[in-house]
């Protein structure tokens, strides 16, 4: 029952009544519908004519008039340019295509929010670099520090001579991450 489009019909008196609960609705009701998912045709019940296309206009310039700004002005000046020339027939496919591809986007993040890392491409190739940065700043010595030490004679050493190879390790591994990471990039 949910394929087929919900039907709206249009009285003379502009009520809108619900053919399946037999009731009138409002376009807050028929936005509600559309939010949950549902297609809904209004529709003239004594011409027949598909008003489908005038009420969505209606409930969109409800919401912007509201303040619910979906739309910035300049696709909405775009849009009104369209019918005036001959991008007219380019604009409806674009916006579909968009949408389109905006829901596709929605629905493939909704399915990797279940798990989100392990989908991420290139994620096992992260994991180890991770791995190896942090064994390399604890000096493999499960978390132990590497850092400068007292030496014998409990002189410091110097921080420059330490802290200068401690620093070309960590280039030299962060220039082995980004190597890899541009391989991950060219395999997507």
């Amino acid at each position: 029952m949910a394929s087929k489009p919900l039907l709206i019909k249009r009285y003379a008196s502009r009520r809108l009544y619900n053919t399946e609960t037999s009731d009138y609705v409002t376009l807050e009701d028929i936005a509600g519908f559309i939010r949950d998912g549902r297609e809904v045709q209004i529709v003239d019940l004594k011409s027949g004519d598909d008003l489908t296309r005038q009420y969505l206009l209606q409930i969109i310039a409800e919401h912007e008039s509201r303040g619910e700004n979906v739309l910035p002005v300049d696709v909405l000046t775009d849009l009104v340019r369209s019918y005036t020339t001959q991008a007219q027939s380019v604009v409806p496919q674009f916006l579909a295509m968009s949408f389109d591809m905006l829901r596709e986007g929605q629905s493939k993040m909704m399915e990797s929010m279940t798990n989100p890392m392990s989908a991420m491409p290139g994620f096992e190739a992260m994991k180890a670099q991770q791995e190896a940065f942090m064994k390399a700043m604890t000096g493999g010595l499960g978390g132990g520090w590497s850092g400068p030490s007292a030496s014998d004679d409990d002189e410091p050493t110097s921080e420059e001579d330490t802290g200068a190879s401690e620093l070309d390790e960590i280039r030299s591994q962060l220039a082995a991450m980004q190597e890899q990471l541009a391989k991950i990039g060219k395999k997507d």
